[in-house]
């Protein structure tokens, strides 16, 4: 296994984290519990969740994913052994069960949090990480703007900043986090910190994989200059980059996009389109696509780790091991033609 440096922090990351989601429906507890063992064992010290997992979320099953991890750490004695994130939702209609107002106030934010420990069964988070922003952006395959819209939201920031100020003074969280941000909510909040002497986020979660690179567009830049990393989510875009969509006879009984018609994200003509060039040069250059979409991830110099999911066992061996696929020059190269030819088709 890689590691990486956690921000500007002492911690060691690795480069694979494992991602839960799929725990508490596409994944039983037991399954649950035997891909965390097996990540472990590999050297994968990271983990990522969130309250409102699995996904898609829904009030029966709200939580349950932070009770399977929980449950692991109360049978296995292990909590010291993992680094882990999890995250506060952010405002949305439809997940008005969880709290309500669902806001990023000192109140809501404390109030998830200790749901997040009860389930999880410790008395710490390593990354507490905001789910998404309280104000209208581009996000969740947005490409553009939404400068036409006007909300009422009010710069909380520094409030925001004071409340994980104080849960880290009281131990509850070690570190904070941003996910789906910009690049102007970044720099605004990193300046917030820096004028008040408050703790900076150390990780930036938002999606990144072939079909969605509008990260490198300026978070990038931020990523490397104010060292606060990547934690890549959706690295094979709903497993459209595996090809196991256009393979003969492949069961997609459990794949994502059969049980969940709603994510059309990555399911489009342009990004179906995309995704078997990608491919194509993958097996072309006699590697499994799914080696290659997530090494191309790895390599990324912004990145902190890059976040895989499975429903299955092989899929987690395989998603692990390509840690130790190193990409040719021709084959980055390859993937530059088509990334000019046919940008970010997921956006």
């Amino acid at each position: 296994m890689e590691y990486s440096v956690l921000g500007q922090t002492s911690l060691r990351v690795s480069k694979i984290c494992l991602g839960t989601m799929t725990f508490g429906e596409q994944n039983t507890e037991a399954e649950g519990h035997w891909q965390m063992d097996y990540a472990l064992d590999q050297g994968v010290n990271f983990f990522d969740t969130a309250e409102m997992y699995p996904v898609p979320s829904r009030q029966e099953t709200q939580g349950t994913t932070e009770r399977i991890i929980g449950s692991w750490f109360a049978s296995r004695g292990n909590r010291d052994r993992v680094i882990l994130a999890s995250k506060a939702t952010g405002p949305g209609a439809s997940f008005r069960y969880l709290r309500d107002p669902l806001d990023f106030s000192p109140r809501q934010i404390r109030a998830a949090l200790e749901g997040n420990l009860q389930r999880l069964q410790t008395d710490y988070i390593d990354i507490y990480q905001l789910h998404w922003p309280e104000r209208q952006m581009n996000m969740f395959g947005v490409r553009g703007y939404p400068a036409e819209k006007q909300d009422h939201w009010q710069d909380n920031f520094l409030e925001v900043l004071q409340t994980m100020d104080a849960l880290i003074k009281e131990g509850k969280i070690r570190h904070w986090g941003v996910s789906n941000e910009a690049a102007w909510g970044v720099m605004r909040i990193l300046h917030l910190a820096e004028i008040h002497g408050l703790p900076k986020p150390v990780t930036i979660q938002n999606p990144y994989n072939l079909l969605n690179r509008t990260y490198e567009i300026g978070l990038a830049e931020v990523s490397m200059r104010e060292a606060v990393g990547l934690l890549a989510y959706s690295p094979l875009a709903f497993g459209v980059l595996s090809g196991k969509y256009d393979e003969q006879g492949a069961d997609l009984s459990r794949a994502r996009l059969t049980l969940f018609k709603q994510y059309t994200r990555y399911n489009a003509g342009g990004a179906q389109a995309a995704a078997r060039e990608y491919v194509q040069i993958a097996r072309q250059a006699g590697l499994r696509p799914v080696q290659m979409a997530l090494a191309f991830v790895h390599s990324r110099p912004f990145l902190t780790s890059n976040i895989i999911g499975a429903t299955t066992m092989e899929q987690l061996e395989e998603n692990i091991a390509s840690i130790h696929t190193v990409l040719s020059p021709e084959v980055l190269q390859a993937i530059e033609e088509v990334q000019r030819r046919m940008p970010d088709p997921s956006c």
